[in-house]
Parts: structure tokens; sequence; C-alpha cells
């Protein structure tokens, strides 16, 4: 029985509500509310995932619910540890020290998983900036550089490309795609730099005193989180199908980091609560629940599309924004499998070409919304809890059409492209892109001195 095109309005309802909810006037304060968000998720998710079982396999959604337990058993975990690190001091919030953070970051990503990476940069970004007033730019950048695109050169670094470990892709695969983590990351970097030094000029002399004035050394506190950190990203690493082995792993050292760590790291140097991973965890049950037919109608009628390397990074892109990026990536690993060869090497069954496509869209392009990929939401519920004022659900897309998309379409034209024409277009765009920052930095010298701390 085939899922009818009327089984993906529940999914589009639980997006629309996620984007329009906190621009209604009506609607902005109630929505602040978890146990609203909660509300919104059972009741779109709960007669999906009843239909579903009745109506169609249980399995499907069993196996929904085990995704979102992995899933979130990590964010939490992840969240919970983070917390009790703490960068202490406060370097001068400059566009060089924020640029360096961001690369430190964006490296960390591929190592500790972007979910680390991100909960253990965000909140040192947040602290080394809080007497800055333009910051909004830089934790939006944090989410495509940290929590995205620098988690492309191991199957650590991104749920995607961990489910291609899983499929039999090899661990050191990932690294064949180097050059376009590269690309990719050095294309960002130096559009944020560009991007920072405008924001810089526009400082008033207070803001720019003030952040002078608190600069400190800086010390690491909580240094035992760093093992129960590392218990993490072993279970995960080296835990492999054992799903409720590998949760408990997680969920161990989490309540080791709450229960043994330091109180005074945790609440009054990182202001810890639990309202950001509350946040996350309400929202995706309605996500995981709402796209399973979704998914499966994807699945139906695979057939019918067009499938190369420029559509495969296409549709598993767009899909990996508003879909979680994770089984959208084995859906079209799926699908590639079946797809003619035409002389490419194979990589666990999949044309080596389509399998850096559809690796390519599924981690880059969960940059594009907040729902993208799990911690695009944790760092901006993190950045709110901390003042910080980000943009709407389309507010934050119109940052990456502006800042993200054109680098990626650049990428493709020259990484995925075997024709002159593309190549030299994607060039010429990088070119362009690369001009703009330039031209920034160029544009707005630092009306202050810019030492490294």
């Amino acid at each position: 029985m085939a899922i009818p095109w009327w089984g993906l309005l529940p999914f589009v309802a639980m997006l629309g509500t996620i984007a329009i909810a906190p621009l209604v006037s009506v609607t902005r304060r109630a929505w602040e509310d978890n146990l609203v968000k909660l509300g919104v998720a059972a009741l779109l998710g709960i007669p999906v995932a009843l239909w579903m079982w009745f109506g169609f396999d249980r399995q499907l959604v069993l196996h929904s619910l085990e995704e979102y337990a992995q899933f979130i058993t990590l964010l939490f975990s992840l969240y919970v540890v983070s917390g009790g690190l703490f960068v202490a001091g406060d370097i001068r919030a400059t566009p060089r020290n924020n640029t360096i953070m961001l690369l430190i970051g964006g490296v960390l990503a591929s190592f500790i998983g972007t979910t680390g990476a991100a909960m253990l940069l965000i909140r040192p970004l947040l602290n080394t900036n809080r007497e800055r007033e333009h910051k909004v730019h830089t934790v939006i950048f944090a989410i495509l550089l940290v929590a995205n695109c620098g988690g492309l050169l191991t199957p650590l670094g991104d749920p995607p490309l961990y489910i291609g470990l899983m499929r039999g892709v090899p661990f050191t695969w990932t690294f064949s795609m180097w050059g376009e983590w590269l690309f990719i990351n050095l294309l960002l970097v130096a559009t944020y730099y560009g991007q920072d030094r405008l924001y810089y000029s526009k400082e008033s002399s207070f803001a720019i005193a003030w952040d002078a004035a608190s600069s400190s050394p800086l010390a690491l506190k909580g240094k035992l989180n760093i093992c129960w950190f590392a218990l993490i990203i072993a279970a995960v690493a080296l835990l492999g199908d054992y799903t409720w082995l590998k949760i408990a792993v997680q969920l161990a050292a989490a309540a080791a980091s709450y229960c043994i760590g330091s109180r005074a790291v945790r609440i009054e140097d990182n202001e810890f609560t639990w309202h950001p991973i509350i946040e996350v965890a309400v929202l995706f049950i309605g996500i995981f629940l709402t796209m399973i037919p979704a998914l499966e109608f994807l699945r139906a009628h695979a057939n019918q599309l067009p499938l190369n390397e420029y559509t495969l990074f296409g549709f598993t892109g767009i899909l990996s924004s508003v879909l979680d990026n994770a089984p959208t990536y084995l859906t079209f690993f799926e699908m590639s499998t079946q797809l003619d060869p035409l002389g490419e090497p194979l990589v666990a069954g999949v044309p080596q070409l389509y399998l850096t496509a559809v690796s390519l869209g599924a981690v880059t392009c969960g940059a594009i919304t907040y729902i993208g990929n799990g911690p695009n939401f944790m760092v901006k519920s993190v950045a709110e809890e901390r003042g910080v004022k980000m943009p709407s659900f389309g507010g934050y897309i119109a940052w990456t059409l502006r800042y993200l998309v054109p680098i990626l379409v650049s990428m493709v034209l020259i990484f995925l492209s075997t024709g002159a024409l593309p190549l030299l277009l994607g060039i010429g765009l990088a070119l362009l892109i690369a001009g703009d920052a330039l031209r920034l930095t160029r544009a707005h010298p630092l009306p202050h001195s810019e030492p490294a701390t």
C-alpha cells in the first residue's frame, strides 16, 4: 500500500509551525514554552505514528523511534558533558580571535563530531563576544562551519557519514573529500572574517573598551569532563550496532559528568539550563514521527527521479535541510547502489562519484535550515538563552542562501563536474566570493588595535 500525497501534510504542518509560530504576535509568547512545543509535536506526531503502526508497517515506527533515541541521547549526553567544561578567561572579541576559534571548531568537528564541537565551542564563543553589540553573525557562522561543514572528514564527524561506515564504507574513505572540506571551510572562514571586520567597525567605543577591560588569560575548568567526552565518542565509534549498550554508555557518561563535576562550573560559569536540550527533544520527536510517511513517499517515487552526481547532491541536500540528514543520506545511498557505475570504482556498492555527491549533500546542506541537523537548533537555543536575538526560521534561511549556498554551488561545479565549462564557472564564482570577502576586509580597517589575546 502506497503512501498518499496527503500523508506529507503533518510533516509540512510541523515545519510550518516551527517557522511561523515565533513570528506571529498571537503565538510568539506561547511558543517560548516547551510544553506548547510538546503539545504541537504530540498533536501532529502521535496520529501519524498510529496511522503508520496500524495501517502500514509498525517496524517503520519502531525504527524511527530507535533513531530518535540514538539521536537525542547523543545530543543530550554531549550537551550535559560540555556544560561541565568551561574556558575561563576572556580573550578580546576581535575578528582575528573569533576566526581562529571558528577554525579550531571546524577542525574539531571532524574528530569529535559536529554536535560535540558545537557544544564545546558555543559557550566560550558567546563568552568572548558578550561585550560586543553585533554577534548574531558569529553564531550563524558557528552553525555553518562547526555544526555542519567542518564534520566532513571522518565518519565521526556527522551522523550520515557514520551510517555510511555501518553500511561498509571504509573509515578512511571520507578523507578523500579533504579538497571539498578545505574549499568549503576556507571560503566560509574568509567570508566570516570579512563580515566580522564589517560588524567590528560598527561597534561602539564603549563596547570595545568594555571588551578590552574584560580581557584575561584563558584556562580550562572541569578537565575531568574530557574523559566523559572521550567515552561518548568512543561509544559512537566502537559499539556499532549495539544500540542500547551505546545509549547506556552515553547516558552513564552524562550522569557521571553531572553528578561528579563542579556545580560552580556548570551553573555559575556556564549558566547551564535544561531548556535548550528540552526544546530540541520535543521538537525533534514531532519531526521524526511526522517524517516517516515523507521518507516512505520519497522511497516509493525514487525510481522516477533523474539521478546523477548533480541531482544526487541536490536531492540529498534539499531534503537534508528539512528532514533529518541521516535517514536522507541512507535513502539516497541505497538508491545509488542501483545506478550504473559508468566506470567509477565502487565503494560499499556505490559508485564513488555518487557516494561523494550524497555525502556532500547530506553533511553540508544540513546547515541550510535550523532543523537540518540537530546541533543547529541547540546552538540557536543556547545563544538565545544568553540573550542573543537569533533570526527566525526564514531569517536564518536568508543568511544561508546568501553566504552558504553560493559556496556549495561553486564546490559542486569544481569538484563534481566533468566538463571545462562548469569548472570555469565554479572557479569564477569562488573568486567572486573570495573577492567580496577581501573587499570587506580592505574597506573596513580595524578602528582599534587587534592584539592576539
